[in-house]
C-alpha cells in the first residue's frame, strides 16, 4: 500500500513540475517494496546521481583487511541496477563515465606504492615482492568490487553483459572518448571473460522438441541466413542438420553462441543446397550418406560478449560431438560468407578510375570482353560499367556476363582473403576468426550465394574454410604468431593469377 506521503507528492507533482524533488523524496523515503523509485531523469543530469554512487561503490578494503571486510547488502547491488536501468541513453554516458572516473584506480596511492617500490630494491626478495602485491591490489578500480557484487545477485551477469554492450556502443559511437571508459570496459570483459570461461559453458543440442522460447530465439538470432519461417526453422533442426549452442547457469534460457552444421556426403559448395532444397533430404537419417559436417551459420547473440572466445571453442566441441556420433566422419569444414568483398571491390574500382589505371586491373583481353558484354567504349566508362555492373545482381542471370565476370572476381576475391590485411592478419573479420581456429583457406566457389543478401556482399562467391584436425594447432599458431595463411592451391593458385594479372 502507498504511504499518504507518496499520496501527497504525486498531487502535488501534478500542480506544479518543479515539484519534482518534492515527489523523489517522498518515493525514496517510502522505500515502496523495498526499492527506492526513481522517476524519469531530466536532461542535463540526473538528480541523485552522485548519491547513489557514494552509496553503493564501497572503499576498496585496506590492503590488510581485503580477506576480512564483509560483503556489501544484496540491496546494494540491486539499487545500482535498478538506478542504471531507469536512465535513458544520453545520461547512461554520463552515469558511466562519472563511475569510471571518480570511482576507480586510486592513482595517488599507487604512486607512492610505485616510489616505496624503488626504495626496496636492494632489499630482501620477501620485501620487494610484498609491495609489488599491494601495488598490484591498489590497482584494483572501486567499481570492480561492486561488478563482482552484481554478478551474484539475480539477473545480474545479464545486466552486466548487457552494460558492456552499452559501454561498447559508447566508445564505438565516441560519444565518450574517456580513457576511463575504456578502462571500465576493459575491466569488465576481464571479468566475464572468466565469468563465461569454457569450463563454466554447457553445450546444448537445440531440437525441433526444444522450448518453444529457446526455439524462438535461434531463429531470432540468426544473423547469416536469416530464418523464414517455422518450417524453415524445424528443417534447420531436423534430418541431415543439427544445431548447437553454448548456454550459461547465469543466463538460463539464453544462448550464447550458435552453431548450425550440415550433415552432407561431401563438403558443401553452395550454400542454396543446404538453406533452401530440402526435398531431396530424407525424413530419417542415412548414415552412409553423411560422410562431412559443414559448419554454414555461428552466430554470436550478446554484444556484451564481443571479444569473449566463445566461438572457436563452440566449434571444437561440436567437432567431438560428431566425432562421438558418426565416428566415420572425417571432413569439417565451413561453408562461410564473404562481407565485405563487394565494398572493397567497389573501392578499388573507384581509386582506378580516379587515377586512370582501369587497364591495370584487368588484362587486355578480360577489358575487351567486358567491353563487349556490356556494349561499352574503351577507356574509362568500362571501369564506371563494370561498377555499376557488380553493383546490381542481373549479371547472375546472363550466362555471358558469368563467364566473363568469374575469373576475374575469383581472382579478386581470393586476394582480398588472402593479401588484404590489417595489421598482419586478414582484414575479412570471417577469415580471420577461422585462420585464428587452426582453419586452411581452403575452397572459393563461385555462384554459391544466390540471394540478394549474398550477391551484394561478395559477388555470390563463398568461401571452405576447412578444419584438417590434424594440423589445426600448427596452422593456429603459425598464423596468430607469424602471420602465415594455410591456404589451398587453388587459393593460392588464384592469388598468383591476381598478381600477374592485376598490379597494385
Amino acid at each position: 500500500m502507498i504511504s499518504p506521503p507518496v499520496i501527497r507528492a504525486l498531487r502535488g507533482s501534478v500542480r506544479c513540475w518543479r515539484h519534482r524533488a518534492v515527489l523523489r523524496a517522498a518515493l525514496e523515503a517510502s522505500d515502496v517494496g523495498g526499492w527506492r523509485w526513481y522517476s524519469t531523469p531530466l536532461r542535463g543530469g540526473v538528480p541523485g546521481m552522485d548519491e547513489i554512487l557514494a552509496r553503493v561503490v564501497a572503499p576498496l578494503p585496506s590492503y590488510e583487511t581485503r580477506d576480512k571486510s564483509p560483503p556489501p547488502p544484496e540491496s546494494n547491488s540491486l539499487e545500482f541496477m535498478h538506478f542504471y536501468k531507469s536512465l535513458d541513453k544520453e545520461d547512461k554516458v554520463g552515469f558511466l563515465s562519472k563511475l569510471s572516473q571518480d570511482f576507480g584506480v586510486d592513482h595517488r596511492s599507487v604512486s607512492e606504492l610505485s616510489v616505496k617500490l624503488l626504495d626496496t630494491q636492494l632489499r630482501d626478495q620477501a620485501t620487494i615482492l610484498q609491495v609489488e602485491d599491494r601495488i598490484r591490489y591498489n590497482l584494483t578500480p572501486r567499481y570492480k568490487q561492486l561488478l563482482g557484487h552484481i554478478s551474484r545477485v539475480e539477473g545480474g551477469v545479464k545486466f552486466l553483459v548487457d552494460l558492456r554492450a552499452d559501454l561498447l556502443e559508447i566508445i564505438a559511437s565516441k560519444t565518450s572518448e574517456s580513457p576511463h571508459i575504456r578502462e571500465l570496459n576493459g575491466t569488465l570483459k576481464g571479468l566475464l571473460s572468466e565469468w563465461f570461461s569454457v569450463g563454466l559453458l554447457r553445450l546444448e543440442r537445440i531440437t525441433w522438441q526444444s522450448p518453444c522460447e529457446i526455439l524462438q530465439k535461434i531463429s531470432q538470432y540468426e544473423a547469416v541466413h536469416p530464418v523464414r519461417n517455422w518450417t524453415d526453422l524445424k528443417r534447420r533442426v531436423g534430418p541431415y542438420r543439427r544445431c548447437y549452442a553454448f548456454t550459461h547457469a547465469a543466463m538460463p534460457g539464453e544462448p550464447l553462441v550458435v552453431l548450425h552444421v550440415a550433415l552432407t556426403e561431401d563438403i558443401a559448395d553452395n550454400i542454396q543446397s543446404i538453406v533452401r532444397e530440402f526435398a531431396t533430404l530424407d525424413s530419417e537419417e542415412d548414415v552412409n550418406k553423411i560422410n562431412a559436417a559443414i559448419f554454414y551459420s555461428i552466430s554470436s547473440t550478446q554484444a556484451g560478449l564481443q571479444g569473449v572466445e566463445l566461438g572457436n571453442y563452440l566449434i571444437k566441441r561440436v567437432v567431438r560431438e560428431l566425432q562421438s556420433e558418426f565416428p566415420h566422419m572425417a571432413q569439417f569444414s565451413s561453408l562461410s560468407p564473404i562481407p565485405g568483398f563487394s565494398s572493397w571491390l567497389q573501392g578499388l574500382l573507384a581509386q582506378y578510375r580516379k587515377e586512370g589505371r582501369g587497364s591495370d586491373l584487368l588484362s587486355e583481353q578480360e577489358w575487351r570482353e567486358v567491353e563487349q558484354a556490356v556494349d561499352s567504349t574503351p577507356g574509362p566508362p568500362t571501369v564506371d560499367s563494370l561498377r555499376k555492373l557488380i553493383g546490381t545482381s542481373e549479371w547472375m542471370h546472363s550466362e555471358r556476363l558469368s563467364g566473363v565476370l568469374e575469373p576475374v572476381l575469383m581472382r579478386l576475391c581470393a586476394w582480398y582473403l588472402y593479401g588484404e590485411k590489417r595489421r598482419g592478419y586478414a582484414l575479412n573479420p570471417v577469415a580471420n576468426f577461422h585462420l585464428q581456429n587452426g582453419a586452411t583457406m581452403w575452397r572459393l566457389n563461385w555462384h554459391a550465394d544466390s540471394s540478394p543478401r549474398g550477391v551484394a556482399n561478395s559477388c555470390g562467391i563463398m568461401v571452405n574454410y576447412r578444419y584438417f584436425l590434424s594440423e589445426t594447432s600448427k596452422n593456429s599458431a603459425l598464423y596468430l604468431q607469424n602471420k602465415v595463411i594455410a591456404a589451398s592451391e587453388q587459393v593460392l593458385g588464384l592469388v598468383s593469377q591476381f598478381q600477374k594479372n592485376s598490379k597494385l
